[in-house]
């Protein structure tokens, strides 16, 4: 990770301790290379995950860093994720790191696990939104005293205006549900935890670059995701695997995240539809 509030806390105690990389772009090149040339070799394969928000310092250093390494063990992994989405996926990473994974199986489980998480937030304003369509109705809304949105931003772009009724559409799984609670006063979210069935409501501080990626800081982020360790294996092991035509490694999906390679032959992994299951 890049930043320390997207260090979510352990989801059980097999799940792997996340690793910061913080204020990359502050610090001497000279300690941060071998900050992670030591990471590399302690870890042998590294996977670095951030936001789309994260400051283009930070992204231009890491660049740096592995080029003067000349390592192809470590993947940059930037999903089109939300700041809350994006620590909910690195930490499902860190739940698989403890188990008889590969590295570029590991690795390329996160695009694969993406399919699965539903990421939004509720906003007291969309006029600065920009990573979802906004219609001009929206915005001119926007303007009226008191007026709040509720925005999901994936799997599927969606933005209603928060009123008597007024629904997202959600998993068709049972899923988990976690907060993040910006400058902004609402149980809206947690009354849509309610109606997708969430097993239960977590509550996290919410993370400094979500105000940059939802464009205002009078918000609630939420995310809804799969936690069990056993159900994010079997998804992960039911893809078929191919190797790396140019690193050898095994991946899943239609490229190597180490080497950025196309492996030979490949048919792309269409995600496996979760049974709905009743809570125990």
């Amino acid at each position: 990770m890049t930043s320390a509030d997207m260090a979510l806390p352990a989801q059980d105690e097999r799940t792997m301790p996340a690793v910061v990389l913080q204020d990359l772009h502050q610090r001497p090149l000279d300690q941060a290379l071998t900050e992670l040339h030591t990471l590399t070799e302690q870890y042998g394969y590294l996977v670095v995950v951030c936001s789309p928000a994260v400051p283009e310092p930070v992204l231009r250093r890491l660049h740096t860093l592995r080029s003067l390494l000349e390592s192809d063990r470590i993947a940059f992994f930037r999903p089109e994720l939300p700041p809350l989405g994006i620590a909910v996926l690195a930490r499902q990473l860190r739940q698989l790191a403890s188990c008889d994974l590969s590295p570029g199986v590991l690795a390329s489980a996160g695009r694969l696990l993406t399919h699965y998480i539903h990421a939004g937030a509720v906003l007291g304003s969309v006029t600065k939104l920009d990573r979802v369509p906004v219609g001009l109705k929206a915005h001119a809304k926007s303007w009226v005293p008191g007026s709040q949105f509720a925005v999901l931003a994936h799997p599927e772009p969606q933005l209603v205006r928060i009123g008597p009724g007024a629904t997202l559409k959600g998993p068709e799984f049972h899923t988990w549900m976690l907060l993040a609670k910006g400058q902004l006063q609402s149980d809206w979210a947690a009354g849509l935890g309610a109606a997708w069935k969430a097993h239960g409501l977590r509550e996290t501080p919410l993370p400094a670059e979500s105000p940059v990626w939802w464009g205002t800081g009078r918000m609630i982020e939420f995310c809804s995701y799969l936690a069990d360790l056993p159900v994010l294996y079997q998804l992960v092991t039911s893809v078929r695997q191919t190797s790396c035509h140019w690193c050898g490694l095994d991946v899943i999906g239609d490229r190597c995240v180490f080497c950025s390679a196309t492996p030979a032959a490949h048919e792309p992994p269409a995600p496996r539809a979760l049974q709905q299951r009743t809570p125990a």
